[in-house]
This record gives C-alpha cells, sequence and structure tokens, in this order.
C-alpha cells in the first residue's frame, strides 16, 4: 500500500515568485500600487488577447466589479448555469438582482445553450456563461442568444485561465470575462482576481469602483460609492512569476489528464470528461462521473479513496439546491445538473504528479468503484 498522501490541489512555485516578492519588499511598494501590479495587468491582459485587465481581490469580487459596471441592479435578472461555484450566483445578488438558472449539456456539463431562450424575460439583462472545470462553454451559441435578445455576456473564466474556444483564449470571448487567482487555480497569488475586456468605457468603470470609487485625477475624491477590491503589489509580484510560466502550468495539467485518461478509459463504471473538437481543455480539475450511482454512493467511494490517503472533492452542488436559492425554480427544471452533481467527483490534479502517482490513483479508484 501507498502511504503516500495525495491532495486534490497543489499550488506549484516553480519560478521567480520569490525574487519577485522579495524584491516587491526591499522597494517597500506592497500595497495597492507598484509596477508588478501594472506588469500584471499588462501581461494577462497580452495573454488573454484583449486590451485591457484589471486585477483585483479575488474571483468574486471580479464577478461583481464586472456586473455593476454593465449597471445590473435591483429588479434584472441573469441567468447563471445552476451548476457552478457559488461565487458567480452571489455576484447577482450583491447587486440587487437575481440569478436565474440554466441547466448543464450532459457531454460537456457547462450550460445548455439550447435552454437559455426559454429563460429570458423582459427583465433579463444577461448571461454568465461559466467554463466549468476547465472546458470552454459553447460561446458561439451563447453569443448569438446574447446579441438576439440584446444581453450582456460575462464570461466566468475562474477555472479556465488558457482555455480556448475555436482558437481564442477565454478572457476574450464576451463582453467581460473574470478570472480566480485562488491556491488551486492554473496560476495563483494566493487570492486574487483579474477581469479582461476589449471595452475601455467597462474598463475604466471597473478601475474607479475598485479603489472606492476615487477620480483618476484627482486625489481623494470620489465621485461615486466604490469598493475596496484592489490586489496587492506582493500578490502581483507572485502572480507575474507564475504567468511568465502559465504554458508550463497548462501543460502538466493537460499531462495529468492524459495519464488519468489512459488508465480509466476501459473502466465502465465510469464517464471521463471530454475535450470537444472546437475547444482546448486546461483541464483544472480532472472530473469523473460515477455511472449509474446515487449521491450515497458516489460519498461513499471518496471516502474510501480518502482510506487510501486519496483526496477527492464533489461536483458543485447544483445552485437550485442550495438554501439562499432554493426554491427559486423547480427542481425537475435540471434532470442533468441533478444528476453528474451527484455522481460527480473531482481527482487529484496539479503539476508535479508522476506518472507513477497516477497509475497508483486510478488502481485505487478502479479497486474501489469494483467493491474489490
Amino acid at each position: 500500500m501507498d502511504n503516500k498522501f495525495y491532495p486534490v490541489a497543489v499550488p506549484v512555485f516553480n519560478g521567480n515568485e520569490k525574487k519577485y516578492v522579495m524584491d516587491c519588499i526591499d522597494s517597500t511598494w506592497i500595497s495597492s500600487a507598484g509596477k508588478y501590479i501594472n506588469d500584471f495587468e499588462t501581461n494577462f491582459a497580452a495573454y488573454c488577447g484583449t486590451k485591457y485587465a484589471i486585477s483585483c481581490s479575488n474571483g468574486t469580487t471580479a464577478l461583481h466589479l464586472a456586473l455593476l459596471a454593465f449597471g445590473v441592479g435591483p429588479g434584472d435578472e441573469v441567468i447563471v448555469p445552476t451548476v457552478t461555484f457559488i461565487a458567480t450566483a452571489n455576484a447577482v445578488v450583491y447587486c440587487g438582482a437575481t440569478p436565474v438558472f440554466v441547466d448543464c449539456e450532459p457531454e460537456t456539463w457547462n450550460l445548455d445553450p439550447e435552454k437559455i431562450e426559454s429563460l429570458i424575460t423582459p427583465h433579463t439583462k444577461g448571461i454568465i456563461p461559466v467554463h466549468l472545470y476547465g472546458h470552454p462553454a459553447d460561446m458561439d451559441a451563447v453569443s448569438s442568444i446574447a446579441k438576439k435578445h440584446g444581453l450582456f455576456v460575462l464570461e466566468d473564466a475562474a477555472e479556465a485561465l488558457g482555455a480556448e474556444y475555436k482558437g481564442k483564449r477565454t478572457g476574450s470571448l464576451g463582453d467581460i470575462a473574470t478570472f480566480s487567482l485562488f491556491g488551486n487555480k492554473i496560476i495563483t497569488t494566493g487570492e486574487g482576481g483579474m477581469i479582461t475586456t476589449d471595452d475601455e468605457q467597462l474598463a475604466n468603470k471597473m478601475r474607479t469602483l475598485r479603489g472606492q470609487g476615487i477620480d483618476p485625477v484627482r486625489k481623494y475624491w470620489f465621485p461615486i460609492v466604490g469598493y475596496n477590491y484592489r490586489l496587492t503589489n506582493l500578490q502581483a509580484a507572485v502572480g507575474c512569476a507564475q504567468l511568465e510560466n502559465v504554458d508550463w502550468h497548462i501543460g502538466e495539467r493537460k499531462r495529468v489528464a492524459g495519464l488519468y485518461y489512459e488508465n480509466l478509459k476501459d473502466e465502465p463504471s465510469l464517464t471521463l470528461p471530454v475535450e470537444m473538437t472546437w475547444a482546448k481543455n486546461v483541464y483544472w480539475m480532472f472530473s469523473v462521473v460515477l455511472n449509474d450511482a446515487d449521491e450515497a454512493r458516489r460519498n461513499e467511494i471518496m471516502a474510501q479513496l480518502k482510506e487510501d490517503g486519496i483526496e477527492t472533492r464533489p461536483f458543485f452542488y447544483p445552485m437550485h439546491v442550495l438554501p439562499p436559492y432554493q426554491g427559486l425554480q423547480p427542481h425537475e427544471q435540471f434532470p442533468v445538473a441533478n444528476r453528474i452533481t451527484a455522481q460527480g467527483f473531482n481527482v487529484p490534479t496539479y503539476g508535479g504528479l508522476t506518472e507513477q502517482d497516477i497509475q497508483h490513483i486510478c488502481d485505487r479508484i478502479k479497486a474501489r468503484v469494483r467493491g474489490v
């Protein structure tokens, strides 16, 4: 028995992180101004293929700033996939608006564009497609619906930095996109977020809102009520170093995913993640669905894997079953989400896992699902 413990996620710092942080400390520019913030935003925008990038304190505040920039407020509705991390829905509520949930596709687990139009009302203001677990949503279909109805498109790309849709990177596929830089993401600043857009007016509005609403040219003059949603120069220093190695970080996830595919492809009890022909999946998490199982059986498998020293995570609970959002829409409206969130779990996915590590993890998964 392998006595090694395999966490579900581990950040990897194999570049200039320490060097840049020490330079930041030596300069004394450690708070919300400094060269690393400017460099990080500039290089992030260039990587995504957008004109502007706005750093902020985390992925949730990124969503909030984006929604505020769109003018979302009380009485508005925003369409959100029911399978996402709760921050996507919460940010809508922060604005006084109502999230309207949509079921997901059985293949990609992203929101199902065919089910969007039936949810649109005169109060609908926008759509937030989430690139779940690293696979991009069907953005042409979403954008076509949005254009037809005059809605904004806000990409929640928290889990999908570097993923591609028809050759274009996430972050450049909607009116605004948001990213998380939490410790388990593709690249990290510990806590942090980033917003990308090509719209100068929206970018300027989000920068102002991020910094307490301060006038950009008149010191300590606040024409609007804003927020303290800034990233620090210390965090940006880490982000600059991480971004320098982003291709390595993504390459490691693709390598790990390839090994999981090779070891689990013939296991009939599991459905593995897909990579559509038009997509590049960055495998933020390698996720599997336990076929023909209920939630209790899925949880039992996860508990057994924990005994084996393998940490796993369940799929996100769908928004429509969580207490803040129960009763907004009928449970029966989400048959795909109800099934996959009860059956799905994430396995260890991070750079540095060896072929032998993956072999061992897969051997234990197969043994547990087979009951041997």
